[in-house]
């Protein structure tokens, strides 16, 4: 059986060719029976057309990110359904699946990448953002959904170099590089390499990003490849955590332009190597193997103040801080097979997989202590700039303070060892049904010792869990399914960053997540798609009862919705995407959740006018939401975000193209870590680029 599965058809793929590309040059990728070719990473591992899998998730091309002058996972989220980002305390990456605030489901080629970081996008092939509970195939997390990014990998019979080079009306620049260098029949190298210095519109904000990932392919066999890679990754930046809520329950807008903070003590540096090798080997037309080794090491400093309180009245703001430092390892190993064959006349897809994973983690967090008061708060009287700086300043009350980060809060070693098995079968009952059905075993060992001078102690908790998924997809015609799935995940209670088993923590079991979805995709034109989807979240976890000291009470929340999607070419010289979804969710006692706006839309549209001009224009609209899951929540307010772009082909080898974010210079708060921490959207500005290849 051979057929072709179009990228733009697809109906779950947010994938369009880059802007300007014609209709008749969009890349098409070949299917043979079930099988992609072994070359093609993705992250539902099983090598069913998107089509037919029980799931909704979406793909954005590197080409896309290009074309949209994208330079981070945040604006990635902002053209996605079901999903929204976070402040992440103004130093990681963190995105809401479906209600459930995520820094930890990350992955880079299925590999767990769990460190708070902002993640560059200079070697990506492509981000997968899939929703639903996803333990079947990544383990305990997942809760909400799951994003992974697809790295570059050298490619056989090809030389080519190509750069960007970008700057913003803010200041920053970026620099990328990516040349891919055939050394034989059998093998190649490829090298992505990236600066980027930081800028934006708020005061003091500054960094740079260095990146550079060179990789190899060797062709060992007909049947085998073998890819290395090493990544050095280093951050540095200044950290931003917003601007306090007033008397009316939202922002402050006059405090638009001031950082609640200290400029000389907000920032993050990050330094890593990451090392991955894969190997992809064919035992025979029906089994394929894929065997990964992954190794990052990591290293860490976040210092920050914040607005902790805000009184409205006296116009004094409450600052407090920390300091954290990260140490952490983490070795991966995983394998799964994927085999072919029939019982009868049922034919099945089995992938039978196993994962090692052992993460070694050191923190500490040291809070500030201020001399005018033996604590790691004070008060000082909001102006621009705030009369703080450099750890000394003036308070509230006209005393000149001084303070440093000399009480020791947390200081915590982790050892954490995982063993996992999974296996799923895809059931060809009939040419018109599917069935999937698969279980994961799950054994999460974590020890933790609390390295303070007062505690040193040593804490332990073994969860063992299975994962269910099963799902039923119908094909009417071989254009359009129909599913209904169900899913399971689980969190154990050290939480994404495993620290903190201390008091009841290390007796209560993992938090439970399940997922009921019913969905339809169907590509109802050569170059359009259209998919939507109902689903239900419900989340299970025991907390401390407060009538019974020694007892405990299940607590739950549930966020059910839909989501719908529809894009691909109008005419072969007009693409539009477009996506809205519906999020309601509250907690057992009906309060709504933090950050789950209830409406989300976002429209992109490209016009190519001729074969080297292009225009495109697109929008994002964000309900309001609230900040705290509480009653007396500050609230962020709806807003509409316009974007554009255009691009002129200057010859066959380099593209003039200019990126504007904010085109109507709306003031707007895109998310927020807490009541008064509250992220000041960026105004107007625009990004011009120069992108080519020789």
């Amino acid at each position: 059986m051979k057929f072709k599965l179009t990228t733009i058809a697809t109906a779950v793929m947010l994938s369009p060719a880059a802007l300007g590309v014609a209709m008749e040059d969009i890349e098409r990728l070949t299917v043979e029976g079930k099988y992609l070719s072994v070359n093609q990473s993705n992250s539902i591992k099983s090598p069913t057309p998107i089509l037919d899998v029980p799931q909704s998730l979406s793909i954005m091309t590197a080409e896309e990110i290009t074309a949209r002058g994208i330079t981070s996972v945040g604006q990635i989220i902002d053209y996605t359904p079901g999903v929204n980002t976070s402040q992440g305390e103004g130093h990681r990456d963190a995105v809401v699946f479906r209600g459930v605030r995520s820094t930890a489901d990350f992955y880079i080629d299925g590999n767990r990448d769990d460190v708070q970081y902002y993640r560059a996008l200079y070697n990506v092939e492509q981000v997968e953002i899939l929703r639903g509970p996803n333990a079947l195939l990544f383990g305990r997390g997942g809760t909400g959904g799951i994003l992974n990014r697809v790295s570059k990998k050298a490619t056989i019979d090809q030389q080519f170099v190509n750069y960007n080079v970008s700057a913003n009306t803010f200041g920053a620049y970026n620099l990328q590089l990516d040349t891919n260098i055939d050394t034989g029949e059998d093998s190649a190298v490829r090298i992505n390499a990236m600066y980027e210095s930081l800028d934006n519109h708020r005061d003091f904000f500054d960094g740079d990003r260095y990146g550079f990932n060179p990789t190899a392919r060797f062709q060992l066999s007909d049947d085998t490849i073998l890819d290395l890679s090493y990544e050095y990754i280093d951050h540095e930046r200044f950290i931003d955590r917003g601007i306090p809520t007033g008397a009316n329950g939202e922002p402050v807008e006059a405090f638009e332009n001031i950082v609640f903070g200290d400029p000389e003590n907000n920032y993050q540096t990050l330094d890593a190597d990451v090392f991955r090798a894969n190997i992809q080997h064919n035992f025979s037309d029906n089994l394929k193997g894929n065997f990964n080794a992954f190794y990052g090491n990591y290293d860490k400093v976040y210092a920050n103040f914040y607005a902790a309180a805000f009184a409205p009245e006296t116009n004094v703001v409450t600052l407090d801080g920390y300091i954290d430092e990260t140490e952490r390892e983490n070795l991966i190993l995983s394998a799964n097979l994927v085999g072919e064959f029939a019982t009868g006349s049922v034919e099945h897809t089995v992938i039978f997989g196993g994962e090692f994973i052992n993460t070694e983690s050191d923190q500490n967090r040291l809070n500030p202590v201020f001399d005018s008061n033996g604590d790691d708060q004070e008060d000082f009287l909001v102006s621009r700039p705030l009369n703080f700086r450099g750890l000394t300043g003036t308070n509230a009350a006209g005393t000149t303070v001084t303070t440093a980060f000399s009480d020791l809060n947390d200081d915590t070693r982790v050892d954490l060892d995982v063993y996992s098995f999974y296996v799923q079968d895809e059931i060809a009952l009939s040419e018109n049904f599917d069935l999937v059905l698969g279980a994961r075993f799950d054994s999460f060992d974590i020890e933790v010792f609390d390295a303070r001078p007062e505690v040193l102690e040593t804490r332990n908790r073994t969860d063992e869990e299975v994962s269910p998924r099963a799902g039923l997809v119908y094909k009417p015609q071989e254009n359009i399914s129909i599913y209904a799935s169900y899913s399971e995940s689980f969190l154990p209670r050290s939480g994404e960053q495993y620290a903190n088993i201390n008091g009841d923590a290390d007796s209560l079991d993992p938090d439970t997540f399940t997922n009921q979805e019913i969905g339809v995709k169907w590509d109802f034109a050569d170059s359009m798609s259209f998919t939507a989807a109902i689903f239900e979240n419900e989340q299970t976890s025991l907390d401390n009862d407060p009538n019974d000291p020694e007892g405990f009470i299940e607590v739950d929340s549930d966020v059910s919705g839909f989501e719908l999607q529809l894009q691909g070419y109008i005419t072969d010289k007009w693409f539009v995407t477009a996506n809205y979804s519906n999020l309601d969710g509250e907690n057992a006692s009906g309060v709504e959740l933090r950050e789950l706006p209830e409406n989300t839309m976002s429209v992109w549209t490209t016009y190519q006018v001729s074969d080297v001009l292009g225009f495109g224009v697109g929008a994002t609209y964000q309900d309001e939401s609230f900040v705290v899951t509480a009653t007396d929540s500050p609230v962020l307010p709806s807003y509409t975000r316009v974007d554009a772009s255009a691009y002129y082909e200057l010859n066959n080898g380099m593209r003039l193209q200019l990126n504007v974010e904010n085109l109507t210079d709306t003031l707007y708060f895109p998310n927020a870590h807490s009541r008064h921490q509250a992220t000041v959207g960026a105004p107007i500005n625009a990004r011009l680029s120069v992108i080519g290849s020789f």
